[in-house]
């Protein structure tokens, strides 16, 4: 019959131990394998996670709308034909700019979506170079635009050289169109005011008059037109300047993100081991 004693001696001949000294020599991992602060860094990275989902999905949604509203302001056809026949249309560039800013943007998020998703550590670095860029070409496209639409901006003298050359030969058909078309539409006179027609002893036209009072414009044409410019570009640059915002957040959680992931690995790392 084996006795007890004969099992302890023969597992200790084959380096095996007993239970209680197989305990003792094995390492402890308490400390390192999953516990209360492993599954609290989990929740975190689900929480950074799944909102930076969110607003990739809200600045999609808004890069799509400033697509919407360039492109629309790009094609208006009343629009784009005053531009031209003033020669200003140097007021497209900013228009231009945020046009291609706003489908990298879309293509921007939809990456940021996908990094988010995998929590792959690389794909999310590249997300924060992209959302680098994107605030950059957002905030210079949105500059450019109101340097071209606002009072004291670059379009104005092209506006001013534009009127007064049609104010100047009024007595021609294609002019005098021109003159009725904007001083009506806008409720302006001349390019300064009426003293443009008065010095050069022209006489005021019925486009240069209100229609209920007969009393004559006093806004010249060039702030009233620049004023109507920067009422069609001031939603542009508001969603121009809220994707800015969203990329900057977004940036600073995807670098939340990464260093929660890191963490992440590390633990799994030392609990392999």
């Amino acid at each position: 019959m084996v006795r007890p004693s004969d099992l302890a001696a023969f597992s200790v001949g084959l380096g095996l131990g007993t239970e209680k000294e197989t305990s003792e020599a094995r390492p402890s991992t308490m400390g390192i394998g999953y516990g209360p602060a492993d599954e609290q860094l989990e929740k975190q990275i689900g929480c950074v996670k799944y909102t930076l989902f969110c607003f990739n999905i809200i600045a999609w949604m808004i890069s799509t709308a400033l697509f919407a509203l360039t492109v629309w302001l790009r094609a208006e056809p009343g629009f784009n034909d005053w531009l031209r026949i003033l020669e200003a249309q140097s007021f497209y560039i900013g228009v231009y700019v945020l046009i291609a800013i706003s489908i990298i943007m879309m293509a921007i998020s939809f990456l940021g979506c996908l990094s988010a998703l995998m929590e792959n550590t690389l794909a999310l670095f590249v997300f924060i170079g992209t959302q680098i860029f994107g605030f950059i070409a957002t905030v210079a496209g949105a500059a450019i635009l109101l340097q071209y639409s606002t009072i004291n901006s670059s379009l104005q003298p092209l506006l001013n050289v534009s009127l007064r050359r049609f104010v100047s030969t009024s007595e021609y058909t294609y002019s005098n169109y021109v003159l009725t078309m904007i001083q009506e539409n806008i409720g302006c006179c001349g390019a300064s005011g009426p003293w443009d027609y008065l010095d050069l002893r022209q006489p005021l036209p019925s486009s240069c008059r209100d229609t209920v009072s007969g009393n004559a414009f006093f806004s010249g044409c060039v702030d009233e037109l620049t004023w109507f410019f920067e009422g069609k570009t001031s939603w542009i640059v508001g969603l121009a300047m809220v994707m800015a915002m969203l990329s900057v957040i977004c940036g600073v959680m995807s670098f939340v993100l990464v260093q929660a992931v890191k963490k992440e690995e590390e633990q799994a790392s030392n609990y392999r081991r």
